[in-house]
């Protein structure tokens, strides 16, 4: 295949409906690309949706309008409080596989109590809750990378 032809498939690909155009031959392999954006979307469901309402709905339209489960559960979520990540590394539930983890869901912590273990640099540091509550929900797997300031858990305050 020859310049000319390459440049008229460029053309081609980029006059046209065509996103990607691939031509394999025994010596070659020729693959053209129009709009490759690759978009990622992470949206744990722990968190609760933004529901736009109308500005200043009349009292009967509230009154008509049924609660549904997902506001329900974001007025739950209003008052979570999250444990983040302090620092860059690789997060663990306890301190080794045999053990079981600081904390689950359900359990009680207090202010300064180990809730994980976070290993930078071949450091494990022990990360203490700030708050008092109960842990609604982890957020992350055992033995997985964390950035800094990535919620770690759910805490409903006591």
């Amino acid at each position: 295949m020859d310049l000319k032809e390459i440049q008229a498939l460029i053309k081609f690909v980029s006059t046209t409906g065509v996103d990607e155009v691939e031509i394999t031959r025994k010596d070659f392999k020729l693959s053209i690309k129009k709009n490759a954006v690759q978009v990622t979307t992470v949206a744990p469901a722990a968190f609760p949706q933004q529901i736009a309402l109308p500005a200043a709905p009349s009292a009967s339209a509230v009154a008509a309008a049924p609660a549904t489960p997902a506001a329900a559960a974001a007025a739950k979520a209003d008052n979570l409080i999250t444990i983040k990540s302090p620092m860059v590394g690789t997060f663990y539930r306890s301190s080794d596989p045999d053990t079981p983890a600081f904390v689950n869901v359900g359990d009680e912590v207090k202010s300064g109590k180990v809730v994980c273990i976070i290993e930078a640099m071949k450091l494990f540091n022990e990360i203490e809750s700030e708050v008092s509550g109960r842990i609604v929900k982890v957020l992350v797997e055992n033995a997985t990378p964390v950035e800094y300031d990535q919620p770690l858990f759910l805490v409903e305050p006591a």
